[in-house]
């Protein structure tokens, strides 16, 4: 990948060499596109939140390997993170890889593990893991389906429009995620009665900009999808698959992908494949893994994303 950091705008510079501090407990605000870091759990940007969610992704329950053979502990241990924030979330979005195989079982346990969380709702959206087999039918079943049927859906929250799509279904060359041209044809629909002031966030598996397309680390027809919101004066990506933290700002959109919590995975092109990654320090997984928590202040223009790890 081309690395084009010295053509960046100082402050998007400083953004991106300061990536390491997020899983320290660096409290990233968005302003305009752009990220300033604060104090974690002391900005008043995130203690007058308007409301907050709380973002899991990438459980594997039924990995029993290493680096990680008790994918079940963690997920556990990740919740009780959710409960012990100071301001209860409204609602937690899983983006997807619940499962490891689709067992039904697999299922099971993260449903039940994730009645423990002290929130509202749980949002779900599948990964591929989660589609092995049967092109996502068990998994549908048992967290729903959508409004059509496909599984992508979308709905209001305090004057947030937040739209959950599903690119793992029908995966392209080298594995890259795909959204098809009738679920293109469905969000056009969706945002099309919405004023370009209105906050946007999209759910996703898989990342919906080229991280590392060798790698199926991307969305093929993503571009379309961001096309149509461009429009939209605050846009926020959301996605899990690659386990580990990764932003990007293009525009009025920003990027965020997430941790896992079982496992972490190698930096882009670092290594000959993606998979768990095996020489992590004795003791160290918990540094590499956990969830994120997501603030948002009513008219001023702000996102405050938190990433906590399970240390």
């Amino acid at each position: 990948m081309k690395d084009d950091r010295d053509d960046m705008q100082p402050d998007r510079r400083r953004f991106l060499e300061c990536m390491a501090w997020a899983g320290a407990g660096t409290l990233w605000l968005m302003h305009g596109g752009v990220a300033h870091a604060g104090a974690l759990l002391k900005d008043a940007t995130a203690q007058n939140a308007t409301f907050g969610f709380v973002q899991i992704s990438d459980s594997h329950i039924g990995f029993h390997k290493a680096p990680n053979p008790d994918p079940v502990a963690s997920l556990r241990q990740s919740i009780a993170l959710v409960n012990a924030q100071p301001k209860r979330p409204d609602f937690v979005v899983h983006t997807g890889d619940l499962s490891h195989l689709s067992k039904p079982e697999q299922f099971d346990t993260v449903a039940e593990l994730l009645k423990e969380a002290r929130t509202g709702q749980v949002f779900y959206i599948p990964g591929e893991h989660d589609v092995i087999g049967d092109d996502g039918k068990a998994f549908f079943a048992r967290f729903g389906g959508g409004v059509d049927g496909n599984g992508w859906y979308s709905f209001d929250h305090h004057g947030v429009h937040f739209v959950a799509l599903v690119n793992v279904r029908h995966l392209q060359g080298a594995g890259l995620g795909f959204l098809g041209p009738d679920q293109l044809a469905w969000l056009k629909q969706d945002l099309a009665g919405l004023s370009a002031s209105t906050p946007i966030v999209v759910f996703a598996h898989m990342p919906m900009w080229s991280l590392y397309p060798a790698w199926g680390w991307g969305t093929q027809d993503s571009a379309q999808a961001l096309s149509l919101l461009k429009r939209f004066g605050s846009v926020t990506v959301l996605n899990g698959h690659i386990h580990q933290i990764q932003q990007k700002i293009e525009g009025n959109v920003t990027f965020h992908t997430a941790r896992s919590t079982a496992y972490p995975q190698p930096a882009p092109g670092v290594g000959p494949a993606p998979g768990p990654l095996q020489d992590l320090p004795a003791g160290k997984l918990h540094e590499y893994i956990g969830v994120r928590d997501v603030r948002h202040v009513r008219g001023s223009g702000t996102l405050a994303i938190t990433e906590h790890t399970l240390v």
